[in-house]
């Protein structure tokens, strides 16, 4: 029995709270479990150096976790004067996931950065970063696409990820901080609403894992995306978005 009494193969309860900054250009507040992110689109008229005059776009991402997101105070990244490296892979992380499925060529030369901040952790952070920073990047888009800025939307499919692990000997689906800090391996996948791949992360921790183990633990990912892109797709279309178009 895993610590939550889910079984094997079901994910923490999963929600997505849409328009929750009345500043931000699209956000969404994203709950796996007792994991929550704030995640907020800014859309500026500028690209990094090298996509000047290029007529292409850019989709970034940064992420952060706030002091009491974990069990004890931890301080702001910003005091300690650097980012970690556990921070930089993270954002860079977010930053492909959202371009894989993002035609830059679609949106004109403007930069969308999308901030990732952790309110509350109980593992799945960057999962539950990537899941929900799609639907804000979304809403940032649709703006521009209701105002006449750009003409077609420039997202061509869904994205998000979910964490699996080999947990006591059974591989399982949606990992919470529980397992996640006890598991033998670990492994994220970031999946697209088609199912292709954008990338897996996967770290034996103990003992190495054999091929047919890590695909269970794909066949579970694959399973586990799908319901969540399911979810992104009933909150774009529930009626609490205004002229909300799936993709």
């Amino acid at each position: 029995m895993r610590p939550s009494g889910r079984s094997s193969n079901k994910l923490r309860k999963i929600r997505f709270e849409l328009n929750v900054n009345i500043h931000a250009e699209g956000s969404c507040l994203v709950s796996f479990g007792e994991t929550k992110v704030l995640c907020t689109a800014s859309i500026e008229d500028r690209v990094p150096p090298f996509l000047r005059n290029t007529g292409r776009g850019w989709v970034t991402a940064e992420y952060g976790m706030l002091p009491r997101s974990t069990g004890s105070r931890i301080n702001r990244e910003a005091a300690r004067g650097k980012q970690s490296g556990r921070t930089h892979e993270i954002q860079r992380l977010i930053g492909r996931s959202l371009r894989a499925v993002t035609d830059l060529t679609a949106f004109g030369e403007r930069q969308l950065t999308i901030d990732c901040d952790v309110i509350q952790a109980d593992g799945g952070t960057r999962t539950a970063s990537i899941s929900g920073a799609y639907l804000a990047l979304y809403l940032a888009f649709l703006k521009l696409l209701e105002d006449g800025t750009i003409k077609n939307m420039p997202l061509f499919s869904e994205v998000a990820a979910v964490s699996c692990g080999i947990y006591k000997n059974e591989s399982i689906l949606d990992l919470d901080y529980a397992e996640d800090s006890n598991a033998d391996t670990d492994a994220n996948f970031i999946i697209t609403g088609e199912g292709e791949i954008v990338e897996i992360q996967a770290t034996a921790e103990t003992n190495p894992f054999s091929k047919g183990e890590f695909n269970q633990l794909l066949t579970l990912a694959e399973q586990g995306v799908s319901k969540i892109i399911e979810k992104q797709r009933q909150t774009l279309t529930s009626g609490n978005l205004h002229n909300a178009k799936s993709i």
